[in-house]
């Protein structure tokens, strides 16, 4: 699976911004079974750390840090996953990254490339 990540930037505290990622790729001509999509984030210097999970059912989770501000959505027919972001604080600064879970063949959690996210005055 190829995840594509978009939408980081710079935005002040109190601020909003909406991140986006993307799946493709197909294994043995067939599309992959995504069972779960999440977002992952680095602060500098931290581990990383789950921020919000979709199920395949639209089931959701999310770190307790975040809940209330942040939402996870997910277009299955498309395999694009979003994450909008409300009431951001400098703490928010990371580096996102989307994540997928696969079940099937090719099973396994697949990463993007990560995208910017800085909140800041």
């Amino acid at each position: 699976v190829q995840l594509q990540a978009s939408g980081g930037g710079l935005v002040q505290p109190g601020g909003s911004l909406r991140i986006s990622c993307g799946a493709s790729g197909r294994v043995f001509n067939r599309p992959y079974n995504i069972n779960s999509m999440a977002w992952y984030r680095q602060p500098p210097g931290k581990e990383r750390e789950m921020v919000a999970q979709i199920g395949s059912g639209g089931d959701t989770k999310y770190a307790d840090s975040v809940k209330g501000r942040f939402t996870i959505s997910r277009d299955t027919d498309q395999n694009t996953v979003n994450l909008q972001m409300n009431s951001l604080k400098p703490e928010d600064t990371a580096v996102y990254y989307c994540s997928a879970y696969v079940i099937g063949i090719g099973k396994g959690r697949y990463w993007g490339q990560g995208t910017q996210v800085t909140v800041s005055s």
